[in-house]
């Protein structure tokens, strides 16, 4: 484990600043981080932060009756900590001492996704860390604020690149604690810090807010998905069927009684002029419990003819039929006319059955689509299994219900992941621009972020 470097004999403050005496230039000064105002200063890390790593995990490590919670890196995300899932291990009085966390301290990721960091607020007074964290304390809080630095250094690391090739890149890149230390970092005046970390911090709220917006509507649609295709919407009588309670009127039927069934095929990806046409591919990686009103990937005429592929219409039910991940299972309504590959089976409902319906019922049945007891022995989902899948089978007027209530919800989402993502934007050219002191924070007005009603 690496121990923080002893100072150097006769030296009881931070280290000095080894950096270039920056040249004045018009208005502001040319830095190693470009140029940047004069009344910014530009440090080393270690001259403004002290940096400790934490403990290593083995299974030595692990012995002891003195178990406490610590963070690794999964729990460290930028600007936040997950909390709900921390490891154990055993410190020694000694160990707790030295690694005690205080609020405002910066913990900043080694590996993996390197400078990942968050705050420590103090949500455990007994919480500590691995050796693959760096623990980074502000040595004088009159010269750096916490908050700031880390957009600092998320700006640096994720957006303008300022570090890139700093980590020792081997196989595995990393964020040494060498190399940490020596890190130029942009000081600006602390009021300045304080407001630009302020602005900042308004925007990662409110795309905060989005975030839970986005998972309560997912929960309600969930919650609907299971209600609606278990009592309906008269509220009748159910009846219990082989995929569970259903109201009385409705049938269970099998797929390949209402819907016909097929699949696409990929052309050879070797030929060049098969994918520089007009005519719009599906790929399985497409198909996201979506709606598809444009294709990502086009073919072209000739790939057609070649491989004789079916140009399926709107109101097709697609559906990944592979993959380990989250793929398998998942369902697309074609809003426009496509073709896929044959990884995707492709649902064409009768007349008796309505393609948002189906779409939405599918996505009903997504765990059950991909669990094992579902599948028995088939590693993958197959026409044969699909034609013999049971579904539900309401009146067509209340399919036709039933798909307008779970579209006013689908919108919603819709509306909300937007406004995140337009956030998500404000806040990257927030970052740029005040990191760069493009933008003072003294001249911005923000718009108003809280969401309409």
């Amino acid at each position: 484990m690496t121990q923080t470097k002893t100072p150097e004999r006769g030296h009881s403050g931070p280290p000095k600043s080894r950096l270039k005496k920056p040249a004045a230039i018009g208005d502001g000064v040319q830095t190693e981080l470009g140029c940047l105002p004069a009344d910014w200063r530009v440090d080393r890390f270690d001259s403004v932060f002290d940096v400790q790593q934490g403990r290593q995990v083995s299974k030595g490590n692990r012995v002891g009756d003195n178990q406490r919670p610590f963070l690794r890196t999964k729990n460290v995300f930028w600007n936040r900590l997950e909390l709900a899932d921390l490891d154990e291990m055993h410190f020694s009085e000694a160990d707790e001492s030295r690694l005690a966390l205080k609020p405002d301290d910066l913990l900043i990721c080694e590996g993996g996704d390197i400078g990942r960091t968050a705050i420590w607020h103090g949500a455990n007074s007994r919480c500590y860390y691995q050796n693959h964290l760096h623990r980074a304390r502000i040595r004088d809080p009159k010269t750096a604020d916490a908050q700031f630095v880390l957009f600092w250094l998320w700006y640096a690391f994720e957006f303008g690149r300022l570090y890139f090739g700093r980590g020792n890149v081997t196989t595995i890149p990393n964020l040494s604690q060498s190399k940490l230390r020596e890190l130029p970092l942009a000081i600006p005046p602390l009021p300045e810090q304080r407001k630009i970390a302020g602005v900042l911090e308004v925007v990662q709220r409110a795309i905060e807010q989005q975030e839970r917006l986005l998972q309560l509507t997912a929960e309600l649609k969930m919650t609907l998905l299971h209600q609606l295709f278990t009592q309906g919407l008269r509220g009748e009588p159910q009846k219990q069927t082989e995929i569970g309670p259903v109201p009385e009127s409705w049938e269970v039927v099998r797929l390949g009684e209402v819907c016909a069934l097929s699949t696409g095929t990929t052309p050879a990806t070797a030929r060049a002029d098969y994918y520089s046409g007009d005519v719009p591919f599906v790929k399985t990686t497409d198909i996201v419990n979506n709606r598809i009103t444009k294709a990502q990937t086009y073919i072209s005429d000739q790939a057609v003819i070649d491989y004789r592929l079916k140009l399926y219409p709107p109101g097709t039910v697609l559906m990944a039929m592979y993959g380990q991940g989250k793929t398998r299972g998942q369902v697309a309504l074609l809003e426009i006319s496509a073709t896929t590959t044959q990884n995707a089976a492709a649902i064409q409902p009768s007349s008796e059955i309505d393609p948002g319906f189906l779409w939405q019922y599918f996505m009903s049945r997504y765990e059950h689509l991909r669990s094992a007891g579902a599948l028995g022995h088939i590693s993958h989902l197959n026409l044969g299994y699909l034609r013999d899948f049971p579904i539900v089978k309401p009146p067509l007027l209340v399919q036709g219900e039933i798909a307008r209530i779970l579209v006013t919800i689908d919108k919603k989402a819709m509306m909300t992941q937007s406004r995140k993502l337009r956030l998500q934007d404000l806040f990257r050219t927030l970052l740029h621009k005040l990191m760069t002191a493009q933008l003072r924070v003294y001249d911005l007005e923000l718009p108003n972020l809280e969401p309409s009603s």
